[in-house]
């Protein structure tokens, strides 16, 4: 696998764009995602009387879960508009457990931790996520280009099309390509419900009922993904902006600069809030990398009791994992190889200059502080060239946002069907054969 690969993920974000990845942005997320709400808090649970209580975090401020009223359950059931709804940054210990089956999806800044978050959900004995498998974000762009799906011929078209196409990496789930093929081809005929076909094939080769996936670029496509499966539960993985814009500036495979890097933090954590103020605490779901390296076993569980699973202790060693699933030429993963440690924590300091250092600061803005971070006394303040660079950058990247946001809006009045997944939640079938 080349490395040039993995690097699509923060030229998405640098770029402000998907390329043939997908096209939509954060625009087309905030859209998409007040439509595609309704859909997802119909599959979640109903509370009572809708209010708003003080939840404690376990660290910084009190955070407020959201207790959907009866209004807004018949809103939901008519896909209707989600105003209103308040902020969760979910603290999961206060809440039941879910619906289990539900699709997991990780999601955050690049750099943020995620991998090390998807090794820890695949070592639970009821779930598997893959590694990135760059297959969903590029057949819901190409979705118009396959017809009626219908009609069988284009079912396994799309299904070919899936499992041949080299920029993917099908091949690396170890499934058999023609029987996925032909699986496909029998199920329902929607978009979403071939992808779900890999997926639970994937987590069907483990003996597991339920299946995710993890890229960090989906925390701008989490609209596009609730139209896919409505029922999905996300976790956004959060991390020091200042950590994730030193470890960008370090990866072979970044290519573009510390203006991007920082907009690219910002970003996620903008799209994180108003996804927590539409989608409700049954559905999305916020942690922070440093607690959870610290002490992941506390974590994990407050996670485990988010997507209604029970917790178990392999899910704090995820190295024996990554030694089989992360390939050796992911030098940038060898971490994932050790024990989970503090060791990267607050990195930043001795791995970004003094103006580096000041610009991210200043870019984050009240962020940094809102989620627990304290403002460095390392800063530099930066000069005005560079504070204009950075506006200049997120200016760029809000315009290609836009730019995207309309080419998806008219790539979804071409739609030759609907995309949503009718796949049962949990469907067991014989294992395929041939």
């Amino acid at each position: 696998m080349s490395p040039a690969n993995d690097a699509n993920d923060a030229r998405d974000a640098t770029n402000g764009r998907d390329g043939e990845e997908g096209r939509t942005s954060e625009t087309s997320e905030t859209s998409e995602t007040s439509e595609a709400a309704g859909a997802a808090r119909a599959t979640g649970a109903t509370r009572g009387a809708g209010s708003a209580e003080a939840v404690p975090s376990g660290q910084g401020v009190p955070l407020l879960r959201s207790v959907p009223s009866a209004q807004d359950t018949a809103s939901a059931q008519g896909a209707a508009s989600v105003q209103g709804t308040v902020s969760a940054r979910g603290d999961a210990s206060a809440q039941g457990p879910g619906p289990c089956g539900r699709p997991i999806f990780v999601i955050g800044c690049p750099r943020s931790g995620t991998t090390l978050l998807q090794l820890m959900l695949h070592s639970h004995p009821r779930i598997a996520i893959p590694a990135e498998t760059r297959f969903l974000l590029p057949a819901y762009t190409s979705r118009s280009d396959f017809g009626d799906l219908r009609d069988s011929v284009n079912r396994r078209a799309l299904a070919e099309w899936i499992t041949g196409r080299k920029e993917t990496k099908f091949r690396d789930l170890g499934l058999d390509a023609a029987a996925v093929v032909e699986e496909i081809v029998d199920g329902p005929p929607t978009l979403g419900s071939a992808l779900g076909i890999v997926f639970r094939a994937y987590a069907r080769r483990f003996g597991k009922p339920r299946w995710g996936d993890k890229r960090p670029s989906y925390i701008k496509h989490v609209g596009t993904l609730l139209r896919l499966f409505p029922d999905a539960q996300f976790v956004h993985l959060i991390r020091d902006g200042r950590d994730c814009v030193a470890s960008l500036n370090e990866m072979p495979w970044y290519k573009q600069d510390v203006y991007h890097a920082v907009c690219v933090w910002r970003e996620a954590i903008d799209a994180g809030r108003r996804l927590a103020s539409r989608l409700g605490p049954d559905t999305y779901y916020e942690m922070r990398y440093e607690r959870l390296v610290a002490e992941p076993a506390i974590e994990l569980t407050r996670l485990c009791a988010f997507i209604g699973e029970e917790y178990h202790p392999a899910m704090t060693e995820p190295q024996g994992i990554a030694r089989v699933t992360v390939p050796k030429q992911k030098v940038w993963h060898d971490r994932t190889h050790s024990a989970v440690d503090t060791g990267r924590v607050g990195s930043w300091a001795n791995r970004l200059e003094p103006w580096e250092i000041g610009l991210a600061e200043i870019g984050f803005g009240a962020r940094l502080q809102d989620y627990g971070y304290e403002p460095s006394d390392l800063a530099a303040r930066p000069t005005p060239r560079q504070l204009a660079q950075l506006a200049r950058t997120g200016a760029h990247r809000r315009m290609a946002h836009r730019k995207a946001d309309l080419r998806d809006r008219w790539q979804r009045r071409q739609e030759p069907n609907p995309v949503q997944c009718l796949l049962d939640t949990e469907a067991e079938r014989p294992p395929m054969t041939g």
